[in-house]
């Protein structure tokens, strides 16, 4: 009966506008999935999760190579894995073998073999490639593609699926060197009609199997459905088997690997938060990890006494902390030797960089790095902003048992939208708000998140710190803040940014950084302190009154937004100028050159 039924839908095809397949549908067994990995990043870990997921086969190339394709941002490259995959088919032998040809760093399954598959034969070609709105990296090749009645027009090199003769029918001409480009390589094949016939190429053009993310990100959304979460291409109505975060879309594909194809879901919340954990429970003293804390106080901030109140009640062994302090300011020397006068002894070791020492922000941060990738027992390095109120007595245990290369925890302030990290970048690399940002900062929805920028607390591991962020001008650029240039290199150098948020064992509001309104005095002399280094202030506002007079009871000063290259010459006496304090308005205090200046200084927090 089923032959019959078999032979009647042939039948019934055969008057339709589809051709019958009377092979019927491959077996999943006949796919094997190829990639390319030289190195072992928290991207190509993202990688083999997904594919774990859906019992995908795969196979890595490269493994112990050193990578000579170049990257995404400095074209040509990639034909390193043309020579490794041309290499790899010899061994195969198998004609009815389904090849699937895929990078790995930037790219996470959403649906499994059978899926694409049936897909995949559904176009009714030998070998079907992924399709881009753009073409790259030779434009003038535009007018050669093939024209497309709907979809992408162009090839995308990233992703391909076909069956192994014809892959290797394919490669036959490959001789390139490992820095040329496959990119143009299978795009000159494409556009040769006689190679796109007798190899039998086509795009997969509305992105039912690979979804390129380069061009086309109003295209894609997140689609919840039935426990687990897919990206869904609107404008074609697509559901794709394949997310390529391709070129630069590295922060769109760890925005949608926050969640594809099942890291987090409305009915069962974090999955990943229990992976792969370093539980610290039942350790001896002696066998918990050795953790450098650095302390950073770069401007006058309220309730110094309370920070190391705060920090005393950590519930970690102090007899496995060192302590970095780095202070700018000298009216919280008191605070420090209070503190260290009564419990510095209780600390494996402390060092202490004073106003007096004359050392930059910048470089007291890389000092402090330094201080935990020389010694050879330290294994992480915990740095907070001296304006952050620890809590959670559990918080570095917590963090240390997440084992990630780079974590922070989310900090808020009570009744307000303002956090330590941000959910996405607008395009000249500022603050975007991501579209779950509003639901993690309000506790809809907790877990782990990849993110583009954090700032006052991290945890980095000090493996990280001797190896991917090894170069000591982590807080330098041209064009970035200092805070922004750290995250943009951890970015791409450790390629996996968490933020973690609550999770069950950690109190409501795990973090806050103190709200608060508070005014000082400050003087400014030449032979003491002449002016200030640039800095972003630890508020909202920031509003500076003037209390004498410029030309009469001193000479210089001023305030200078670097970003900008804006100064402000000091008002008149009694005037006020008032500024943002963080993000945008990166600013320094000029020169008094000759008198003293009196301000009166304001930090609000609405």
């Amino acid at each position: 009966m089923r032959g019959v039924l078999g032979m009647l839908a042939c039948l019934f095809a055969s008057f339709s506008p589809l051709a019958c397949n009377q092979q019927g549908s491959i077996p999943e067994g006949d796919l094997l999935v190829l990639t390319v990995a030289t190195q072992e990043t928290d991207g190509f870990r993202r990688f083999l999760r997904s594919a774990k997921h859906f019992n995908y086969t795969i196979k890595v190339l490269g493994r112990g190579e050193s990578w000579k394709g170049g990257d995404y941002m400095s074209p040509p490259g990639g034909g390193q894995k043309v020579r490794l995959l041309k290499s790899a088919l010899e061994d195969i032998q198998d004609e009815n073998r389904v090849i699937l040809l895929v990078d790995s760093y930037d790219v996470i399954f959403s649906s499994g073999p059978r899926e694409l598959l049936k897909k995949f034969q559904q176009a009714k070609h030998r070998v079907v490639f992924s399709a881009e709105t753009l073409i790259w990296p030779d434009r003038h090749l535009e007018d050669k593609h093939p024209h497309v009645r709907e979809g992408k027009r162009f090839l995308g090199a990233g992703g391909f699926i076909g069956y192994a003769p014809n892959l290797k029918q394919m490669l036959s001409d490959w001789s390139g060197a490992d820095s040329d480009s496959d990119q143009l390589f299978f795009t000159k094949l494409y556009i040769n009609p006689e190679k796109r016939k007798s190899i039998n190429i086509t795009l997969d053009n509305k992105c039912r199997l690979f979804q390129n993310l380069h061009g086309a990100l109003d295209e894609v959304v997140l689609k919840f459905e039935d426990g687990r979460v897919r990206a869904r291409n609107v404008l074609y109505n697509t559901l794709p088997v394949i997310i390529h975060g391709n070129g630069p879309t590295k922060l769109q594909i760890n925005y949608l690997g926050n969640y594809i194809p099942h890291l987090w879901m409305f009915e069962t919340g974090c999955t990943l938060c229990n992976e792969g954990l370093r539980p610290l429970s039942g350790l001896q003293e002696s066998q918990y990890p050795m953790v450098v804390i650095g302390i950073f106080i770069q401007q006058p901030t309220p309730f110094v006494s309370v920070f190391f109140e705060r920090l005393l009640n950590l519930k970690y062994p102090k007899n496995r902390l060192q302590l970095f302090i780095y202070n700018q300011e000298l009216h919280h020397e008191p605070h420090i030797r209070s503190f260290l006068e009564y419990h510095e002894s209780e600390y494996q070791g402390v060092k202490l960089i004073g106003p007096e020492e004359d050392i930059d922000p910048l470089t007291s941060r890389d000092i402090g790095f330094d201080m935990c990738r020389d010694n050879i027992d330290c294994e992480y390095f915990f740095s907070i902003d001296v304006d952050v109120v620890l809590k959670n007595e559990d918080m570095l245990r917590i963090l240390i048992e997440l084992n990630k290369p780079f974590i922070a925890p989310m900090m808020t302030k009570p009744g307000r939208l303002w956090t330590n990290f941000w959910g996405a970048l607008s395009a000249d690399g500022y603050y975007a708000r991501s579209e779950d940002y509003m639901d993690i900062v309000k506790g809809r929805r907790m877990g782990l998140w990849n993110v583009p920028y954090i700032s006052h607390i991290f945890l980095i591991k000090a493996d990280t710190l001797r190896t991917d962020l090894k170069d000591p001008d982590l807080f330098e650029s041209a064009t970035l803040d200092p805070d922004m240039a750290f995250c943009s290199k951890v970015r791409n150098k450790v390629r996996q940014y968490t933020q973690i948020t609550r999770r069950n064992k950690i109190h409501s509001n795990q973090l806050y950084s103190q709200s608060m309104s508070s005014r000082h005095i400050s003087l400014y002399k030449p032979d003491e302190q002449p002016a200030l280094r640039p800095h972003h202030d630890a508020s909202t506002f920031t509003i500076n009154i003037a209390l004498n007079q410029l030309g009469i009871d001193y000479q210089g000063g001023g305030c200078r937004f670097l970003r900008y290259n804006c100064s402000v010459n000091a008002p008149r006496r009694g005037w006020a100028l008032l500024h943002p304090g963080r993000l945008t308005h990166y600013h320094e205090g000029l020169p008094t050159v000759e008198g003293v200046r009196y301000i009166s200084v304001s930090f609000v927090d609405p």
